[in-house]
């Protein structure tokens, strides 16, 4: 953990703000918004944006601030999960989380943020295809088992169970990937435990970025209604694609 995330703990309560921690929280609340309005998003917009400011801040601590985040959705939209439908995706995301956390273990830094951009765009063609997948329990279990790799290694997991329920009305979106994310960020952090990425320090700066998750959540049941008219893709996908094209460019720029 950077120690600058040390540092902060000792301005709680202090008149002075530091300006790390505000921008992670504007972050954060941004994609709790996305997330909170749409189902999924968080993990794509908040992860490249937060390496920016602190490498360490992804995956554990964006884990733990989605893990807030999912239950509140879930608790709000529990009357439209789709139950039946999200257990193969549960089953296949075990296997996966494991696999991403085994890579986590062996890859660079920048290795894992050149990987965060590449998966942001896997995600838009994902969502941006419009391909209709039935959803048979050999599908739901292959989503599942992608969306534990890339939410272990990438904080970013939704894209796969989005891309099968996105013709779906926008509370069982919502719900059933909220249900989807309760289950499987909790193999994902145990994982990330297990491998010594997630301690006293990660949660700690989880802590911090509370604030964003609860503001977000707030605004996105405003939102909701609003974007479930139509404008949520558009709205998604550019948002996506700024993203990811940040991180590969940082690694670019840190490189040359």
């Amino acid at each position: 953990m950077d120690a600058r995330w040390l540092w902060l703990s000792k301005s709680v309560g202090s008149k002075r703000v530091p300006l790390e921690l505000i921008a992670a929280c504007a972050i954060v609340m941004a994609g709790a918004i996305l997330q909170g309005s749409v189902g999924f998003g968080l993990g794509m917009l908040a992860a490249p944006l937060l390496v920016l400011i602190d490498p360490s801040l992804v995956p554990a601590p964006l884990l733990l601030a989605a893990f807030a985040l999912t239950l509140l959705v879930a608790f709000s939209e529990r009357a439209s999960i789709d139950l039946k439908g999200i257990g193969w995706a549960l089953i296949g995301r075990v296997p996966g989380t494991f696999i991403g956390a085994a890579t986590l273990a062996v890859a660079s830094q920048d290795a894992t943020t050149v990987l965060v951009g590449i998966i942001v765009f896997v995600a838009i063609g994902l969502i941006g295809s419009g391909v209709n997948l039935s959803r048979t329990p050999r599908v739901l279990f292959f989503a599942g088992t992608l969306s534990g790799f890339m939410g272990t290694t990438t904080s970013i997991g939704g894209p796969p169970i989005a891309a099968l329920y996105h013709n779906a009305p926008g509370a069982e979106i919502r719900g059933t990937m909220a249900s989807f994310f309760v289950v499987g960020l909790v193999v994902t952090l145990s994982a990330l435990a297990f491998v010594g990425r997630l301690g006293l320090d990660e949660l700690y700066a989880g802590a911090f970025l509370l604030p964003g998750v609860l503001a977000g959540f707030a605004i996105s049941r405003r939102i909701a209604p609003i974007l479930d008219r139509g404008y949520t893709r558009a709205a998604v996908l550019t948002v996506s694609a700024l993203a990811g094209l940040s991180v590969i460019v940082q690694v670019l720029v840190k490189s040359s």
